[in-house]
């Protein structure tokens, strides 16, 4: 029997791009544990558990354990609907707006896989505006996912699941935005070497683009990377995120995906450094960090146990409930995965982060500032047909800070395109006016300590990373992770931004700014 490999999660690394699927958990004995069920088409679905938790489009089956969310749930969830209508094409939706998404080596169908998602969800919209950028020039593997280095096929077909990632969902919301995706090999894993390509790119797309374009980044490095040249290297990278603020741009990245572990580049990941580590390009203060939660709308995760898989999912491990609303840090043991966020080392703590100043040990940088769905069991869903022999073309379940990224970051297109509407500036530097608006209240739901079921995956507290012991259980990562906390925190920033609200609050702040 085949199995169809559905749920992947991209990770925020630099082209660490990890697919966290059926090969990817090491359980006992050395054998690697499922992460995904079978779909339909291929053999019979389990029946076991509280019923379908993910039903994908155009027939392609369910998933029994893993839920998923399309753009109108993850719309209704965070206020966008209230905001904007794809249906009839009304309200803030992103006209006039440009988003651009910056990736390694991009996709090759990326236009076929943008206007497929949108014939599955928004007909009515005209077709996306998007175009796809080849600084360095179009690479061609003749979609042959293959090879075992960090360049090349292997590296190509990874980053087209990220690319598809950052364009489909920002497209979802704002999908009368003009997307801009800008693919430039090598792609960089956990060095520093592929750095200035990259920030060249940006600085052209800086100086190309509109005042008030908002980039997205989905790449990042454990600051120690650096080594010895960690300021002097950060300073002259922050150099053109420093010109797109000048120019009214607004820059995201990224948090990361490993918690607080970051890794030994010398050793292409296979290593970790031993103490809490930051991320960089989110440890930048010149970009807004975004974090990770875990969205369980309609269902509730109630784990009884700390195995994850057997012969393939333990029940007592992915058990849940129908029913309820929860918003919680994203800390999924069973990939393992969790939110960056932590204390930059490069970065003095800037003046607009006094104000949670307690929160933040020592007198640098904390990151992330807010938050949005990373989840993988609660991940959206994405189409792909990039790399047909890497995996078959159809649908998935996507996860990772990678996710929440380009959402957040088109959410302030639609910001900036109630700014224009009204004659005023767009947002641009997004740092300070987070942390003005941040403790008035209704901009941002919440993100606190949750407790789910008796195991303790289910302690969603903090954002230590898991790992796999011999006998298939998960258990915290020795490198220690920080606290949710009430309010603002360095796992989930001010948390999860709520669109009607949080859009009136900064652009009623950016408007008063002198």
């Amino acid at each position: 029997m085949q199995r169809r490999l559905r749920a992947i999660a991209l990770l925020a690394i630099l082209a660490l791009i990890a697919l966290l699927t059926a090969t990817s958990a090491q359980a006992a004995g050395g054998t690697r544990a499922p992460a995904v069920v079978k779909v339909g088409g291929d053999v019979a679905l389990r029946t076991a558990g509280p019923g379908a938790a993910c039903s994908y489009p155009e027939g392609q089956g369910t998933e029994a354990w893993l839920h998923c969310y399309t753009p109108f749930q993850i719309r209704s969830a965070y206020g966008l609907d209230a905001v904007g209508n794809p249906s009839t094409g009304t309200g803030l939706l992103g006209q006039g707006q440009t988003i651009v998404l910056v990736d390694a080596y991009g996709s090759p169908t990326a236009t076929h896989d943008l206007q497929h998602f949108h014939d599955t969800f928004y007909p009515n919209l005209p077709n996306p505006n998007f175009e796809e950028h080849f600084p360095l020039g179009q690479p061609n593997y003749q979609n042959v996912a293959k090879g075992n280095g960090i360049s090349g096929p292997a590296a190509a077909f990874g980053w087209s699941l990220e690319s598809t990632l950052d364009f489909e969902w920002a497209y979802s919301v704002a999908p009368l935005a003009h997307l801009v995706l800008v693919a430039v090999p090598p792609a960089e894993t956990l060095g520093v070497q592929g750095f200035p390509n990259l920030m060249k790119a940006i600085q052209d797309e800086v100086a190309a683009q509109p005042p008030g374009t908002v980039f997205s980044q989905s790449f990042g490095i454990s600051e120690n990377t650096f080594g010895g040249a960690a300021q002097v290297q950060a300073a002259r990278f922050d150099e053109t995120y420093k010109a797109a603020l000048a120019k009214g741009d607004t820059v995201f990245a990224s948090s990361g995906d490993w918690g607080t572990t970051g890794f030994v580049r010398a050793h292409k990941g296979s290593f970790t450094f031993t103490a809490p580590q930051g991320f960089w390009p989110a440890s930048s203060p010149y970009v807004t960090s975004v974090g990770g939660t875990q969205l369980q709308d309609g269902w509730t995760w109630d784990p009884t146990c700390d195995v994850p898989f057997t012969t393939d999912f333990n029940p007592c491990y992915f058990n849940w409930l129908p029913g309820g609303f929860t918003e919680a840090v994203w800390n999924e043991s069973w990939l393992p995965a969790a939110t960056g966020g932590g204390v930059s080392s490069i970065y003095p703590r800037p003046s607009w982060q006094d104000v949670v100043a307690a929160r933040i040990p020592g007198n640098h940088r904390g990151f992330p500032d807010l938050s949005w769905n990373a989840a993988v069991n609660g991940g959206v869903l994405v189409y792909t047909s990039a790399f047909p022999n890497g995996i078959p073309p159809g649908w998935y379940i996507f996860g990772g800070t990678s996710a929440s990224s380009p959402q957040v970051t088109a959410v302030v297109a639609l910001a900036n395109q109630k700014q224009a509407a009204t004659g005023h500036q767009p947002i641009g530097y997004l740092n300070p006016l987070l942390y003005q608006i941040g403790e008035s209240g209704g901009a941002f739901r919440d993100i606190l300590p949750v407790v789910q079921g008796t195991a303790v995956s289910g302690q969603l507290v903090n954002n230590q990373l898991f790992q796999y012991n011999a006998d298939g259980s998960v258990g915290p990562d020795p490198v220690p992770g920080y606290p949710t906390l009430p309010g603002w925190d360095l796992t989930t920033g001010w948390g999860s931004p709520i669109a009607p609200a949080f859009i009136n609050a900064i652009t009623a702040a950016r408007s008063a700014a002198p």
